[in-house]
């Protein structure tokens, strides 16, 4: 179906020509799955604009390369000798293409019904009625809930699994023959993500397309695959058969990608890192990375029995957040919305409790109210000895140097035109933690080097910044004024699997060093369960499950939280071994 040889694309920069892929190649089969995977700026996502020949030039240049297709219409051709009229006859029609963010790719002032009907009536002669027809059917296809109502909607109506089951329907809208998708499932629930991963692989079957898979994710990778292609800076550095990447990776960048996700069935001391394997390339395996980092269950029994004895620094009682629904022009409220419904529970000094469940269940709801961002309808929190409901805000001011929050996204949470420098120094001198700017820098900078920056960072901007470095810079922002207790809110879910390890040990050998107390919030379970000593599993505004962590996940009782542990990639062989399998089946291939 797809061949491409030898293909390299570079970009002009103000610094000079920077080659994003060098010298890819690969071939991809009719009715299979292959996976890209790798970190940010691997060239995953160049890799497959390349393919769709959508670089922008300039600044971006196909410097070398044939991407072989085998086309319906215009039989096997290369596309890089293709005009722009039969590129845009291939575009959406013989070849689609899902993208990471569908609230960027969908457009804010049109319909999703009137966007699907376009891309429909642009490629195929049909009338605007039969493609509204045809539009309500991939709805019904691709299992959105009352298809008639999401084609009136607008894009921000909708949930994030919902806008992004509307580009899948948009992308096979004309049957094409290859599909590209493009980190499809990043930041999604991992129940909506086992959904959509599901969803792919049935409609894969039924109009028997080609996939492109794009991850930094190993683990999802492992679910929807045949083969893998693992990208290191702009290179395949290792591919072959999933089932053989994941039972012998060869190269330490592969093994690497494996072991910085965090496992289910051990407890860890700390993640191993990409930097582990690059170091000892030849010597380290990723069991014996995990062996290292394991803790026995009766150290961490020990801890747990440890902490337990203090006096909680966060009691949370009956907990309540309502939100009015209102309905006519003077705004008359009909209704409430319980985002938080009775939440109990308690933190001890030095102790991570986690909140997980699917958006929507009211964690973050839960996390804001506790710092009074959001104002509780009822219930009562006392923290450090204080109830800071009752708390004038002259005294709450006071009272939040000890209590902080790191959002989940960085870059939307600091401010574009302050420096990093007058970003970390402003608390400082608010709160008067120090004598002077002087003082200020010197502890800003110190704050840098701590989470793993350096001096110089001081002086930069965070456009000038990667989404890990700026997560960083949160977390150095949180610890300015040297709080007890960080609210860490869905704080590495978008980050990539290996940048997500480092900020996860960050975390917590700063809550080591310093005796900090966490509430961990996520829906990632895996990431949740590393990361807590209990778990406080939510569900529509109330805690459904509660306890340790190791035995919640050994143990669940309630149906919701074995729903969660079901969706989660769990990247073993024997379960990889079975999803290539249930695909052969699916396919009407023999198996063997």
């Amino acid at each position: 179906m797809l061949e491409v040889r030898g293909l390299s694309v570079s970009f002009k920069t103000r610094g000079g020509k920077v080659s994003a892929i060098k010298d890819v190649s690969f071939t991809l089969p009719r009715g299979r799955t292959l996976g890209i995977v790798g970190e940010s700026g691997s060239g995953k996502s160049v890799t497959s604009l390349a393919i769709m020949r959508l670089i922008p030039s300039p600044p971006g240049e196909i410097e070398a390369g044939e991407i072989w297709f085998d086309s319906p219409s215009l039989g096997r051709s290369n596309l890089l000798t293709l005009s722009e009229k039969q590129m845009r006859h291939l575009r959406g029609n013989e070849i689609a293409m899902i993208f990471q963010e569908p609230m960027t790719s969908l457009n804010p002032v049109f319909t999703c019904g009137d966007q699907v009907v376009e891309a429909i009536r642009l490629h195929q002669k049909v009338s605007t009625k039969e493609a509204k027809q045809r539009a309500l059917a991939l709805f019904e296809e691709v299992k959105l809930p009352n298809p008639s109502r999401i084609f009136s909607a607008y894009p921000h109506q909708l949930s994030g699994g919902q806008k992004q089951r509307v580009m899948i329907a948009m992308a096979i809208s004309c049957e094409p023959a290859l599909l590209i998708a493009d980190e499809p499932t990043t930041a999604l629930d991992v129940t909506v993500q086992k959904t959509i991963l599901d969803l792919l692989q049935e409609l894969q079957v039924r109009h028997g397309m080609s996939l492109i898979f794009i991850s930094h994710d190993l683990g999802v990778i492992g679910e929807i695959c045949d083969e893998v292609l693992v990208m290191y800076k702009g290179k395949v550095v290792e591919q072959g058969e999933v089932r053989d990447i994941f039972s012998n990776p060869r190269d330490p960048y592969t093994r690497g990608l494996i072991a910085c996700r965090p496992p289910l069935d051990r407890r860890l001391n700390r993640l191993p890192t990409l930097a582990d394997f690059l170091k000892a390339p030849e010597k380290l395996t990723v069991e014996d990375a995990l062996k290292a980092e394991t803790i026995t269950v009766e150290a961490y029994r020990a801890r747990q029995q440890t902490l337990s004895k203090q006096s909680p620094i966060l009691t949370v009682e009956n907990l309540q957040v309502h939100f009015p629904v209102t309905k006519g022009i003077f705004g008359r409220v009909v209704d409430y919305v319980r985002a938080v419904d009775g939440v109990s529970f308690s933190v001890y000094p030095g102790e991570t409790v986690g909140l997980v469940g699917e958006s929507g269940s009211g964690k973050t709801t839960t996390g804001r109210a506790i710092l009074r961002l959001i104002e509780p309808t009822g219930g009562r929190i006392t923290f450090m000895g204080e109830d800071i409901l009752r708390l004038s805000k002259e005294r709450l001011r006071g009272l939040r140097k000890h209590m902080q929050i790191i959002f989940q996204d960085p870059y939307s949470s600091l401010n574009p035109r302050l420096t990093v420098g007058s970003t970390l120094t402003e608390p400082l001198l608010f709160h008067k933690l120090v004598q002077n700017p002087k003082e200020a820098k010197d502890r800003a900078i110190s704050l840098l080097e701590q989470v793993g920056l350096e001096a110089e960072h001081f002086y930069r901007y965070p456009h000038e910044f990667s989404g890990g470095q700026r997560q960083r810079i949160a977390i150095a922002r949180a610890l300015a004024v040297q709080p007890k207790f960080i609210i860490c809110d869905e704080s590495v879910s978008a980050l990539d699997v290996s940048v997500q390890a480092q900020v996860l040990n960050l975390l917590l050998d700063l809550q080591e060093k310093y005796g900090l107390s966490y509430i961990f919030i996520s829906h990632d379970l895996s990431v949740v369960k590393f990361m807590s000593d209990r778990l406080l599993v939510m569900h529509q505004g109330q805690v459904v499950e509660s306890g340790y962590s190791e035995d919640i996940y050994r143990s669940p009782q309630h149906p919701y939280t074995q729903k969660l542990i079901e969706a989660i990639p769990k990247g073993r062989i024997e379960d990889i071994e079975a999803a290539v399998e249930r695909r052969r089946k699916g396919r009407g291939v023999p198996v063997l």
